[in-house]
């Protein structure tokens, strides 16, 4: 049986630039992302409650083998899987996702979305930020622009919430575009890279190596304060180098935070709850999505890797990719019900494209960025609904297109964030947080 860690990253391979790495926290010996400054950037605003957590199917979902199958269609294209009926009448999904099939009235299928990236890094950075990229992130001319993705722009706008940081990224592999962009690295997400599965989990952002420990670790904060202290005497000046030791403190406040390390204890979980969401790297990191946000942070994405179809796509999908999504998301959804955290969290499950209508030689189907079906949920969702179509053959959406920035403006108005608001990028060039795009009406409630 394949392992879904067989199939983690892409055909493209890692980006050098694919994942912007938090800066190095060396008075703790942690790694802590620069978000930390973030807080003190931010302008008074209220702090909204809404949160997001993003489940992204990296390399790219094969629309129609799940979402949107076409089983009318010649065998090349329909290929292996048979629908079935879902709890929403009239619509049909894969056969391997059972228990989604039963949950779809809490989903909002989209079908409209269309963009022009047809390799993984471009079509990532239209994905994740709205906007289109150059095709090879390792090589982009000056000039290129990188934009923050969404999980950033939320850090930036809504800032930290319960001492908790606002954007949590869990992946066991690199994502291209999935940083602050030209909004610099402070936004970046906190990375949880290890598995949640795993028997040994913790997370190095928030525990304290026992190679250091706690009470070396307050020894180095004690040291920290009494250079502050004389450096405040040498030089009354502020700015953000002076301005730093409040963000070692926010550091050492969070690692020694009962809350957060609470925040990130799985086995505070029962053992059945934990089977439903699935013991594995996927259905782990979804579930500790659910306890992060639901302790304060605002905006979780989590990885599922492997979706990179170009060969073997129906027995990978068979097993052990779409039973992986199926228990996670449906778990996702109970769960965040259950809780009553649905009204006031939107989840969201898309990759960067769909997946060729016809099958390739190897039993495969390779990057299709000219039709992809995703699925939102939650907080001013019109769930149980699809919007837009496709062809017979699932080749091209019929009638009205989407654009990404139509995507993202959906996303900013959800998260109640006015994406008409301009950046500033470091060569003091203005731009808007979204560049025109219009909310897709038909997804709200």
């Amino acid at each position: 049986m394949f392992q879904l860690n067989d199939w983690s990253g892409n055909c493209e391979g890692a980006s050098r630039r694919a994942f912007l790495q938090v800066g190095s926290l060396g008075l703790f010996g942690l790694t802590l992302p620069r978000v930390l400054q973030a807080e003190a950037e931010l302008p008074a605003l209220a702090r909204r409650d809404v949160n997001f957590i993003l489940l992204w199917t990296a390399g790219g979902l094969s629309n129609i083998d799940t979402l949107d199958m076409k089983p009318d269609a010649p065998v090349e294209y329909r290929g292996e899987f048979q629908p079935i009926a879902t709890n929403v009448p009239g619509l049909s999904i894969c056969e391997h996702l059972p228990l989604m099939s039963q949950r779809m009235d809490r989903v909002c299928q989209v079908r409209s979305i269309v963009h022009q990236g047809s390799q993984h890094a471009e079509a990532t950075h239209w994905m994740l930020t709205g906007y289109p990229q150059v095709p090879d992130v390792n090589a982009a001319p000056v000039g290129s622009l990188v934009y923050p993705c969404f999980g950033s722009v939320v850090a930036r706008e809504l800032g930290w919430k319960n001492g908790m940081p606002p954007y949590v990224m869990c992946s066991g592999s690199d994502i291209a575009y999935s940083g602050g962009g030209y909004l610099g690295s402070s936004y970046n997400a906190l990375s949880i890279r290890r598995d949640p599965n795993d028997a040994s989990f913790s997370v190095d952002d928030v525990s304290i190596p026992e190679a250091i420990g706690s009470a070396r670790t307050e020894r180095r904060r004690r040291i920290l304060d009494r250079f502050d202290a004389w450096q405040r005497q040498v030089d009354r000046s502020s700015g953000a180098v002076f301005d730093r030791n409040e963000f070692y403190r926010q550091a050492y406040d969070l690692v020694t935070s009962t809350a957060a390390k609470e925040a990130f204890d799985l086995n505070e979980e029962s053992a059945a709850t934990r089977d439903r969401y699935g013991r594995c790297r996927e259905g782990q990191s979804t579930l500790l999505a659910r306890r992060l946000v639901e302790a304060g942070v605002r905006f979780v994405t989590v990885v599922l890797d492997g979706y990179d179809t170009h060969d073997k796509n129906f027995t990978r999908l068979k097993s052990p990719l779409l039973p992986a999504l199926d228990r996670a998301w449906s778990a996702l959804l109970d769960d965040l019900s259950e809780r009553g955290l649905m009204e006031k969290t939107v989840v969201l499950c898309a990759g960067e494209f769909g997946r060729t209508p016809k099958v390739n030689g190897a039993a495969g189907r390779d990057h299709w960025p000219f039709a992809n079906a995703i699925g939102f949920s939650g907080a001013g969702i019109r769930m149980g609904e699809i919007v837009g179509r496709t062809d017979s053959k699932c080749e091209r959406v019929v009638g009205r297109e989407h654009s990404t920035l139509d995507y993202a403006a959906t996303i900013f108005r959800l998260m109640r964030i006015d994406d008409s608001k301009e950046y500033t990028t470091n060569d003091g060039r203005p731009v808007q947080i979204n560049g025109g795009g219009r909310p897709i009406e038909d997804v709200l409630a």
